[in-house]
């Protein structure tokens, strides 16, 4: 029996002759935590659409847990918890009332929509809100009753858009935890724009960009073929101009490119791009001593997901300021440990839906 719980195949969305998702296919398997990643407009919440049967393809079609989305898309979506990124709630009811609802959309009655709501409460946490009015809630909270909400019938994947958006640091921590948690025997689809997030959480990372999938790997396998490192050279202000210094370092054997970046007022900053894969440290550090220049820092710094998502969808690098702070988020976040024969005019059911412009 196949593992595979998500299948897309060739999946293209288009509204009118802009084309939300292009030609797209790809599978997540039983068990598997996928980050789904691209910028703004990318065609990530189509897709989840799509996915979720919210909206029909243009072209192409995916199955879930077995059930083709074009064929049996009631099937569909009892195998899916889907919480949007907008997390739509009841916020005048309750949360037990609202629960209950939910629970009962999904056909849920008596005893066993007693056992699903328990279970569902229990692995949210949210047992001491269950008597309190939604829009009494913290941001976090909202988000937990969301998820309640998407795991009450049990499903066997969830599809997550955007989960942490609007979180505060300690919120979204919460929120990872728990989706770590809730996930451990279940398919899950994350989309987010954490990309600390989906490197210390995800099994595999898909990015898209433009309608199109750029990147499908391990978040490992990803920054180890993504390219060379880079050299960064700091040198104090002196005798030679910020040229000079450029064309001494350019003349090093190994150096492809020398760029300089901004650092502070006594000091000039360099990023060293080499032609290969060898290590340039001994040879810049000799340059500099006979070039005459006071070395206060030599360092090699490796690619990291920021960096290659740049790369990626945009073709920039970022500055040294964004690659540090990227590194530092990693850090911490490591140490806190429809039918498809319905037109488009039907599924273009809000504005939203309807402007590509709008998606994530």
């Amino acid at each position: 029996m196949s593992d595979v719980m998500i299948e897309a195949r060739n999946l293209t969305k288009s509204y009118g002759a802009v084309r939300a998702l292009d030609d797209v296919s790809f599978q997540v398997r039983k068990g598997e935590v996928l980050g789904f990643l691209g910028p703004n407009g990318a065609g990530k919440t189509t897709a989840m659409k799509i996915l979720t049967c919210f909206i029909a393809p243009t072209e192409g079609t995916a199955t879930v847990n077995g059930a083709d989305v074009w064929d049996d898309s009631l099937a569909v979506r009892r195998s899916i918890g889907y919480l949007p990124e907008s997390t739509p709630l009841y916020t005048e009811m309750m949360v037990l009332e609202y629960l209950e609802f939910a629970a009962r959309m999904r056909g849920l009655k008596g005893p066993e929509a007693h056992k699903a709501l328990k279970r569902a409460v229990e692995e949210t946490g949210i047992g001491d809100m269950l008597a309190r009015t939604i829009r009494e809630l913290s941001k976090g909270y909202k988000q937990r009753v969301g998820l309640a909400q998407a795991l009450v019938h049990t499903p066997p994947v969830l599809i997550l858009d955007e989960p942490m958006s609007g979180l505060d640091p300690n919120q979204a921590i919460e929120i990872r935890d728990l989706i770590t948690s809730v996930g451990k025997e279940r398919t899950v689809v994350l989309s987010t724009h954490n990309l600390a997030e989906v490197q210390v959480s995800c099994d595999r990372v898909l990015i898209i960009s433009k309608g199109r999938i750029v990147a499908d790997d391990t978040p490992d396998a990803l920054v180890a073929t993504a390219g060379k490192a880079r050299f960064v050279v700091d040198v104090k202000k002196g005798s030679k101009t910020d040229g000079e210094v450029r064309e001494l370092l350019g003349k090093v054997k190994g150096v492809d490119r020398v760029r300089p970046i901004e650092v502070g007022r006594e000091e000039l900053g360099f990023e060293i791009v080499p032609t290969g894969d060898e290590d340039l440290r001994a040879a810049l550090f000799q340059a500099a001593v006979e070039g005459g220049l006071v070395l206060l820092g030599l360092r090699r710094e490796g690619q990291n997901l920021e960096s290659i998502f740049r790369g990626l969808t945009t073709g920039d690098a970022p500055s040294r300021k964004e690659q540090r702070a990227a590194d530092s988020a990693l850090a911490t976040t490591r140490e806190e440990r429809p039918s498809a024969k319905k037109s488009d005019a039907a599924d273009a059911e809000s504005s939203d839906d309807a402007d590509p412009k709008k998606e994530d």
